[in-house]
């Protein structure tokens, strides 16, 4: 069902969300440049709090530059409600549709970090190499675009594309995409981010480890210990989060 019932027309705003929400979004984007997770492409969206069929993603710029005043909301069809003649992400269609998948879902993470690409091109799963990077240990699918589209330009860039994408993610917390990138998602903005760059940081790991092993096994976390790890990693995660803020906060005074 259409979150917009005049496909065409403006949404209506779902209201305002706190300064103190929209700075943190802002802040995010700076902070998944700052850990490498993003360059000048990329970028990050939260569900609207009061309101689910609505969410917040930047405008169409760069992250490092994202401020609070570039922060548009959107209906779960990616139709703008406030954009006043600024421009949207091509690739928004990946947030309104996961969250119209996913109601658990509350921020979505979009990358192309530069570790995690390798293993939505070859036949090698990622692991979760250690307790930060637990979430991975329930598996991490990887969309091809083309085995639906055919030959495309990557870009998740309507709404059928987004629908495949969401689906091939289903309940997992990360999907990867070939030749392209990943997206992580969580219950809050904090554990979307402190997943993104963890699995920027796991994919390293996972390469010395590979480039190490030999004939060996990994050790990697089985599905009960990265349940039990990342139970502890939605709270504990939240002082890397406050790390991150505050060094951004400290460049920006918001």
């Amino acid at each position: 069902m259409s979150s917009n019932p005049n496909p065409g027309s403006t949404p209506q705003s779902g209201g305002p969300v706190a300064a103190a929400l929209i700075a943190d979004l802002a802040a995010a984007s700076r902070i998944l440049v700052a850990q490498g997770v993003v360059d000048g492409f990329g970028h990050v969206s939260m569900r609207h709090p009061q309101v689910p069929d609505r969410y917040l993603m930047a405008r169409s710029i760069a992250p490092a530059s994202v401020t609070p005043g570039d922060i548009i909301e959107y209906d779960l069809d990616s139709n703008p409600c406030n954009a006043e003649g600024r421009s949207s992400f091509l690739e928004r269609f990946i947030h309104g549709e996961i969250y119209k998948a996913r109601a658990d879902v509350m921020a979505v993470v979009h990358s192309h970090s530069a570790s995690v690409i390798p293993f939505g091109l070859v036949g090698v799963p990622m692991q979760a190499m250690f307790h930060n990077a637990a979430f991975i240990a329930g598996g991490v699918p990887v969309f091809d675009i083309r085995r639906k589209f055919g030959a495309t330009d990557m870009l998740v860039s309507n709404a059928p594309k987004g629908v495949a994408l969401a689906a091939v993610m289903g309940k997992k917390d990360i999907v990867l995409m070939r030749a392209h990138g990943s997206v992580a998602c969580g219950p809050t903005l904090q554990t979307a981010v402190f997943r993104a760059v963890y699995t920027e940081v796991n994919a390293r790991i996972q390469h010395w480890t590979l480039a190490l092993k030999g004939g060996a096994p990994i050790a990697a976390l089985d599905d009960e210990e990265g349940r039990l790890a990342d139970a502890v990693n939605q709270t504990a995660g939240m002082r890397a989060w406050e790390l991150w803020r505050s060094q951004v906060r400290s460049q920006v005074n918001w």
